[in-house]
């Protein structure tokens, strides 16, 4: 691999020698063990996130993150608990994960105060829960499902990644898991990896 190669960045200042690593992740596990070295700084490049690196919001919760995505859980979106100057959230992660995973984050929602939605492969829903909130406004809403299950996010998946793991992601549970106390932010994280662990 040529020096050039190695500095190169597209458009979004992601490190493409990064994203060739991306090209070989054919399994959740594979793709939760990228996305927690990203996580941690070893990376600059993570499909569908156009920045090299985590913004600052992330930082604080980066490595119970990185944590969960080596338990089984490949994370998509999340945010911490926060109460400030007119901007509320709740806790949030959303991923992709086995069914044996989706079952063991569902059954928090039965023994905790925490919420998971869980979506079946190729299930599409529309639901929307507020998270976020801006003076007010709603900013944020969970709910909805994220599976790449047509052709349009299949071929996103397949030219952000692969396309093997993209058929995986359209064949996995999407999970989202949220604190319902807006401005918590000692529960949702531990909780989930404890429940990936036990399950």
């Amino acid at each position: 691999m040529d020096e050039q190669y190695t500095t190169e960045r597209d458009g979004f200042g992601r490190l493409l020698a990064d994203r060739q690593v991306w090209r070989q992740a054919t399994t959740i596990p594979a793709a939760g063990e990228l996305t927690a070295r990203w996580l941690e700084g070893a990376s600059q490049y993570q499909p569908g996130t156009f920045s090299p690196g985590i913004d600052a919001e992330t930082e604080a919760i980066a490595p119970k993150l990185a944590a969960l995505n080596r338990s089984g859980l490949f994370t998509k979106e999340s945010q911490p608990g926060l109460r400030e100057r007119g901007l509320a959230q709740r806790a949030y992660v959303t991923g992709f994960c086995l069914p044996e995973s989706a079952g063991a984050l569902l059954d928090l929602s039965a023994r905790t105060e925490l919420v998971t939605v869980g979506h079946a492969p190729g299930e599409t829903s529309r639901a929307s829960i507020p998270v976020t909130l801006l003076d007010a406004e709603i900013v944020t809403v969970l709910g909805s499902s994220e599976g790449p299950v047509e052709a349009e996010q299949l071929t996103d998946w397949s030219r952000e990644t692969n396309e093997s793991l993209a058929l995986v992601l359209a064949e996995s549970w999407y999970v989202e898991i949220f604190d319902p106390v807006w401005g918590r932010n000692d529960l949702l994280f531990d909780a989930v990896l404890g429940a990936l662990a036990a399950g």
